[in-house]
């Protein structure tokens, strides 16, 4: 078990990645990132347990204390991303252009 330096309290996780045997996790509060650690992905929940996904968590004496998989949160995020991404890909007209 890895210890998470963060105070006790609640925060949205986001998992970054899952690689060899570990996943690397930012935490937020109130939209602003407070931290990070790699932890063992079996102290996630099983639908949790992949990239890109957001949590719920309660931390507790340096240890995720609970765990909540937020689908809703998952799916508005990946849309966030999805949009910003399609509008920066999109390519300015040129000056021939209208």
């Amino acid at each position: 078990m890895t210890t998470i330096d963060l105070p006790n309290g609640e925060y949205t996780a986001v998992v970054d990645s899952i690689e060899d045997g570990l996943a690397t996790v930012f935490f937020e509060q109130d939209g602003e990132e407070v931290g990070n650690a790699v932890v063992e992905p079996d102290e996630l929940p099983a639908d949790g347990q992949h990239a890109d996904v957001i949590l719920k968590v309660e931390i507790c004496d340096g240890a995720i204390f609970s765990a909540q998989y937020e689908p809703d949160q998952t799916e508005a995020r990946s849309n966030t991303a999805q949009e910003r991404f399609d509008q920066l890909s999109q390519r300015p007209p040129s000056d021939n252009e209208s």
